[in-house]
């Protein structure tokens, strides 16, 4: 799959992307993330990209030019592509929201906002659909962005070990234990519950299910 964002800051991608599950998915090729900076696409000679809204208000709003510029950049010729405008006033993202683009779809774009927002009209001329990860207010889109391609990536074939590492595909607790068998912090002992040194299997999995 291959996510391309639409972004004035691409490098705030940079450390997450090039970390765990993510940094190995790229470097096997199973997934591919491009960065469009409408900056690149203006012919400002500041590179600026923001102007004051019509009608009045706070702040300054991302101009729809160089908006479009990038977004038929990242779209080129390729006939079915999934454009998200991340919006706090979107629909909300969810894991079945994730399974449905990552089955429908190889290119998603993601329309990063800033400052007071894009202009509404490049939403309007891309049919793009808006999306928010939850009910509050970001900075930018960027983090949105990452959330969403961190939860669709998961679901790409061969991104994990297999596909039972979904938490939401397997019976899981919340409730998880490792090493030492009983803790000791400040003369006060914590055991690992009972049941999940038993050995008995059936007994575990109705456990995690009490626990989720």
């Amino acid at each position: 799959m291959h996510f391309h964002i639409i972004t004035l800051f691409p490098e705030s991608f940079s450390s997450y992307i090039a970390s765990s599950i993510i940094a190995r998915a790229i470097e096997k090729k199973k997934i591919k993330i491009s960065f469009y900076n409408p900056r690149d696409f203006t012919k400002d000679k500041h590179k600026r990209v923001d102007q004051k809204p019509y009608g009045g208000g706070p702040g300054m709003v991302l101009e729809p030019t160089s908006l479009l510029k990038a977004i038929e950049k990242a779209k080129g010729k390729k006939k079915k592509v999934k454009i998200i405008f991340l919006s706090p006033s979107g629909g909300l993202f969810t894991n079945s929201y994730a399974m449905r683009a990552v089955a429908a779809y190889k290119d998603i774009i993601f329309i990063c906002g800033r400052y007071e927002g894009v202009d509404e009209r490049v939403r309007k001329i891309f049919r793009a659909e808006a999306i928010s990860i939850g009910p509050y207010v970001l900075t930018g889109g960027e983090l949105a962005a990452l959330v969403m391609i961190d939860v669709m990536a998961r679901r790409i074939k061969g991104v994990l070990g297999t596909y039972e590492s979904l938490e939401e595909e397997r019976t899981a607790s919340s409730d998880v234990y490792t090493r030492p068998e009983v803790l000791v912090y400040k003369g006060k002992k914590y055991r690992v519950p009972k049941v999940l040194l038993s050995g008995n299997h059936k007994d575990i999995e109705e456990w995690r299910r009490r626990h989720p």
